[in-house]
C-alpha cells in the first residue's frame, strides 16, 4: 500500500517559528506507525494564541475553559487530522513545571497525536495510559537529540 504523508505546520494569531519541523515530522511518523502499523495520511498543527483556541473549543465543543491543545481526528486508518495549540498555554504549563518549553511543546504536540492514534484521557486510567506513552515517546525523542 503506497501511502502519502503529509504533515504540516502553521500558526494562527501567534508569531511562532518552530524549530527542528524535519525531525518532528520523523518522530511524529514513527509514533503513528508504531501504533498503528500505518504511517499518517495528513496531519495538520496549528500553533495560536489563548483566544483563538477558546473560540475553537466554544464553537465546536460547547467549552469554556482554556486548554493547551484541541484534537479533531478525521480518520483513524491511516491516521488523519488536525491539532490546535495554544502557545500561550504551553509557556504557562512550562513555567509552572519549571520545565523548557520546548519539552512541554513536545510533550503536548505527542498528546494530540496519541489522540489521533485512538488513546483517550477522560478517565484515571486512561489518562495513566496516555502519560505513560507521552513519557515513552519523549524518551525516543531525546535519544534522537531533537
Amino acid at each position: 500500500m503506497d501511502l502519502h504523508t503529509e504533515i504540516d505546520f502553521f500558526e494562527e494569531n501567534i508569531d511562532f517559528t518552530l524549530l527542528h519541523k524535519t525531525s518532528l515530522v520523523l518522530w511524529i511518523e514513527s509514533c503513528v506507525i508504531e501504533e498503528t502499523g500505518l504511517p499518517p495520511s495528513s496531519i495538520s498543527t496549528v500553533f495560536c494564541n489563548d483566544e483563538y483556541l477558546l473560540e475553537i473549543n466554544q464553537k465546536y465543543l460547547n467549552h469554556e475553559d482554556w486548554t493547551d491543545i484541541i484534537t479533531f481526528q478525521y480518520t483513524d486508518k491511516p491516521v488523519s487530522g488536525d491539532l490546535f495549540i495554544s502557545i500561550e498555554r504551553v509557556e504557562e504549563n512550562a513555567k509552572s513545571l519549571k520545565i523548557p518549553f520546548e519539552n512541554e511543546l513536545y510533550r503536548v504536540i505527542i498528546h494530540g497525536i496519541l489522540h489521533l492514534c485512538g488513546y483517550k484521557d477522560k478517565t484515571e486510567k486512561d489518562a495513566k495510559i496516555m502519560r505513560e506513552k507521552e513519557d515513552y515517546y519523549l524518551n525516543i525523542l531525546r535519544v534522537g537529540h531533537i
